[in-house]
């Protein structure tokens, strides 16, 4: 959480305190990802994973030429034709005043406008909105996943970005693998100790509240509820540290570091393994990698392949490359459908969003980003084509995910109402 600017004559010890407090209670492991207390299993629950590729897809070989149900499928979407119905294609989309090319990754998930340099602050991404709403039902309420970094596209409401988790042993062990006697009384202390910080900042916070000016008394109201709801968490935290986690058998094996596709598919592995666990139920995984000469048929780096220029070869490449991507993303489609439970499927619980910041890799084009989104409660099998030129907020297809998992607000960023064409089922 960012610092204060409180002008009052409080105590310099007690602004000190309190910025320092405010960076500790910030940070992104204790806002958003630490274990919650599960709440009473509930019925099909809703599940997300947002799955982004930080280099964008080539757009011919991605968008049909006609839209609708019967639509003639592009290269890259004739290897998913026989899960067809259970995905959707969507064009001519982008996020309003999202610029920067490289740096709009951050906007991903929030559709928060951010100009190249710019000073303005990131908003709540869909995935972390989820969270706040139903985390407290599982283990860990959300997972931020990279393949290569520790950065994301996942946001809290402060705006501070939450480190990813790039490893997916570490991953599988975290989720999986339980903590050591020794290592459980450690996390039950540091869950009491954090506790016991808050209630010292807390009154340290509300002796200064009386001395500041209006502005300042509405920061510090947002900070306390920021407060108030990780000690909710650190409590429900205390219930999770004897629990046992489930058994799902062997680790998986180590990704193929020179493959970016290997990488995302060994991520995307744990994570059919979260959700069918019902250790987690939303999650974002961004995809960084850019070794990909273990690919056959690649010799160049990634990043240099996008940007081709329209040069053949290195068009012919890049194919190669972005087909492993989807058809990675394809085969955990395939998986999600292959789980089934009394009421249908987990791909029938999870809806699954596939896109990047950059419509155009080539040119740093943040508009008409490439979008598959998969499963849930839509109805799917067509291709939403909309206007390139002037493109439809991609926002709205957030905000009726958001709605399709029981968030019922009526925005979200800069959504201007549901996305046209993508309806729900029932």
């Amino acid at each position: 959480m960012s610092s204060f600017n409180i002008h009052t004559g409080a105590s310099l010890s007690r602004r000190k305190f309190l910025r320092n407090a405010g960076v500790v209670m910030g940070l992104p492991m204790l806002d958003a990802m630490t274990p919650a207390f599960a709440a009473a299993p509930i019925a099909s629950p809703k599940r997300f994973v947002g799955v982004s590729l930080s280099l964008g897809l080539h757009g011919p070989n991605l968008v049909p030429k006609n839209a609708g149900k019967d639509y003639t499928p592009s290269l890259y979407l004739r290897s998913l034709q026989d899960i067809r119905k259970h995905f959707t294609v969507v064009s001519g989309t982008s996020h309003p005043g999202v610029t920067g090319g490289h740096t709009a990754e951050a906007s991903i998930f929030s559709a928060c406008p951010r100009q190249r340099g710019g000073g303005s602050r990131n908003t709540i991404s869909i995935d972390q909105l989820m969270a706040k709403h139903f985390g407290h039902e599982t283990r860990f309420p959300s997972l931020v996943l990279n393949t290569k970094s520790e950065t994301s596209p996942s946001y809290t409401e402060n705006g501070s970005m939450i480190p990813a988790i790039k490893d997916p042993r570490k991953l599988f062990a975290q989720l999986f693998i339980d903590d050591t006697p020794a290592a459980r009384r450690r996390q039950s202390e540091l869950i009491r100790s954090g506790k016991s910080v808050m209630d010292i900042v807390g009154q340290e916070a509300k002796a200064l509240e009386r001395e500041v000016g209006s502005g300042d008394r509405e920061k510090l109201d947002a900070w306390f509820t920021s407060v108030r709801e990780l000690e909710k968490r650190l409590k429900m935290n205390e219930a999770w540290v004897g629990k046992p986690k489930p058994k799902v058998g062997a680790a998986p094996k180590p990704a193929d570091r020179s493959n970016a596709a290997d990488e995302m598919r060994a991520m995307l592995d744990v994570v059919f393994l979260a959700l069918e666990s019902d250790s987690t139920r939303f999650v974002t995984l961004h995809c960084t990698g850019n070794v990909v000469n273990g690919i056959e048929g690649v010799e160049e780096a990634y990043h240099n392949l996008s940007h081709h220029g329209r040069d053949e070869e290195k068009l012919k490449q890049l194919t190669i490359v972005e087909q492993a991507m989807i058809d990675g993303w394809g085969d955990f489609m395939r998986r999600l459908k292959g789980s089934k439970h009394s009421q249908g499927t987990l791909l029938d619980d999870t809806t699954s969003i596939m896109t990047s910041n950059l419509g155009n890799a080539s040119s740093h084009d943040n508009r008409n980003m490439p979008v598959l989104i998969g499963g849930g409660a839509f109805h799917h099998g067509q291709h939403l084509a909309f206007d390139t030129k002037n493109n439809y907020p991609l926002p709205n297809l957030y905000l009726s995910t958001l709605r399709s998992v029981g968030i019922m607000q009526d925005s979200f960023a800069t959504s201007t109402g549901q996305m046209k064409g993508l309806k729900l089922k029932g």
